[in-house]
């Protein structure tokens, strides 16, 4: 009997796509910005025999439509440097980048735009369906985090607030800290909001008061 060991099977995830993230598909709204050349047809149909809405600019625009999902971007050397303000918004829709050719300035340019994916020229049917659907993941998790650290700031600042809502109250009244708080709590109860907004106002307008005394 051998005392060799057959390896075992490396299970890798794959990429399952469910019958919602279809339906999603195909009521997405997709822009196409690439010359109407071959790619741009062939990209275009797929993306039509998909189900998206689909609407095709060229040459690249400035301004999209409200409500676009998602951006295919012919990234090529005459776009270099142009800078596209849509893709730095908050809504800004999920960006697939397509790619003649590989070289630094090329790989530079996806990354500036903040491509999620990247389709190679020329352009196939096969490989698109997963194009989209990982970009559209990877920018809904993007989203879901950015969203998520807004909250983490956003506390921090109101819990950063409090303390010096604090001192402050503490310094102008001889007060404690408990008592202090007790006033700031009383205050928002009366006022009905959060006792973050009336320290953010105590540490506001003491900063007002404070601007003559510099």
């Amino acid at each position: 009997m051998s005392d060799v060991t057959a390896p075992r099977a490396v299970l890798r995830p794959t990429l399952r796509v469910t019958p919602v993230q279809l339906k999603e598909l195909r009521a997405l709204k997709v822009a196409v910005i690439h010359p109407d050349d071959a790619d741009g047809q062939q990209l275009t149909q797929q993306l039509q025999r998909i189900g998206c809405q689909v609407q095709a600019f060229w040459p690249p625009v400035q301004t999209l439509p409200a409500g676009i999902d998602i951006a295919f971007m012919a990234v090529r050397p005459d776009i270099i440097g142009l800078q596209f303000e849509w893709t730095q918004r908050d809504d800004a829709p999920a960006v697939i980048a397509v790619v003649t050719y590989e070289n630094p300035t090329i790989v530079e340019a996806v990354l500036g735009l903040g491509a999620r994916a990247v389709l190679p020229s020329p352009v196939r049917s096969f490989g698109l369906l997963s194009a989209l659907v990982l970009a559209r993941e990877a920018h809904r998790e993007n989203r879901s985090l950015a969203r998520r650290l807004r909250k983490v700031e956003a506390k921090l600042l109101g819990v950063r607030h409090v303390a010096d809502a604090k001192a402050i109250l503490m310094k102008a009244h001889h007060i404690s800290e408990t008592e202090a708080y007790d006033l700031m709590r009383d205050q928002a109860m009366s006022k009905r909001s959060p006792v973050e907004d009336i320290a953010a106002a105590i540490v506001n307008a003491h900063e007002v008061l404070s601007l003559g005394r510099k």
